[in-house]
């Protein structure tokens, strides 16, 4: 359940008065850092009630403690079992953030059978199955007669450009563009489903895979990453959240099955 104390403020005196979320409860998955961490702060920013739902707990609660409006929820994306469980503390969604994710470097002839079956846990089944999961509670928020429930899904440049040595990493997230147009096709009138789709952005999801593939080589790598966005910089988690923001308020009514682009340029290139 909810925390009962909750209730989040009518009033929007000294805040932003567009994009507001007032009212609404809000689920992030990976929501304990990088772009779900941004994602969080700007959700409960803006208003809304916010589940950090995260395999790190204890990331999660440092967190939901910094913030007025959030709870941690321990969730391990690729366990029915797990997804059940954390669908029951809830007693209503209007919002759903499908942001958790790993990443993966090699072409097909490197990747192994069991790096693959993980990419496609972790970023392809996961979706659908806490999506699956959590329908009831989306379709309940339209049938409020309030805001139409809404999901947005963290995809990426790479689901719409080949990038050389990330083969699985392209077929996960290219599968996660077409989960959310078959949705938003399928639930017209009952569901948003929009995905984000960003380029490289600095977060410790880049760093990690620095250090892990170019530990000697990270300044000439990174300034590579940067170089292929035309704008000539990374993003910033903060610029996703916002867009992520967009996409959960009422001036996105009439955006679904769409996926947008954050990414300096890349893809316009």
């Amino acid at each position: 359940m909810t925390d009962p104390t909750f209730s989040a403020s009518s009033s929007v005196a000294n805040q932003d008065p567009v994009f507001r979320l007032d009212g609404r409860h809000a689920l992030v998955t990976g929501g304990a850092s990088g772009i779900g961490e941004a994602t969080v702060k700007e959700l409960v920013r803006a208003g809304a009630f916010v589940w950090i739902a995260d395999i790190n707990v204890t990331a999660a609660e440092a967190l939901a403690d910094s913030l007025e409006s959030a709870k941690a929820l321990h969730l391990d994306v690729t366990s029915p079992e797990s997804i059940a469980a954390a669908a029951a503390r809830l007693d209503r969604l209007d919002i759903l953030v499908n942001n958790a994710g790993i990443g993966h470097v090699g072409s097909i002839e490197t990747t192994e059978p069991e790096d693959f079956d993980r990419l496609l846990s972790v970023n392809v089944r996961s979706v659908y199955l806490v999506t699956r999961a959590l329908l009831p509670l989306l379709f309940a928020a339209t049938e409020r007669h309030e805001a139409v429930g809404a999901i947005v899904n963290i995809g990426s440049v790479s689901g719409m450009v080949g990038i050389k040595q990330r083969f699985a990493y392209c077929m996960s997230k290219g599968a996660v563009l077409s989960m959310t147009r078959q949705l938003a096709v399928e639930y017209p009138k009952t569901l948003r489903v929009n995905a984000v789709c960003p380029g490289t952005v600095q977060t410790p999801f880049v760093e990690g895979y620095l250090e892990k593939f170019h530990k000697d080589t990270k300044d000439q790598t990174r300034a590579e990453l940067r170089a292929r966005q035309p704008v000539g910089r990374l993003g910033r988690p903060e610029e996703v959240a916002s867009l992520v923001r967009y996409l959960a308020s009422d001036e996105a009514a009439f955006v679904t099955g769409s996926l947008m682009t954050i990414d300096g340029g890349w893809t316009a290139a």
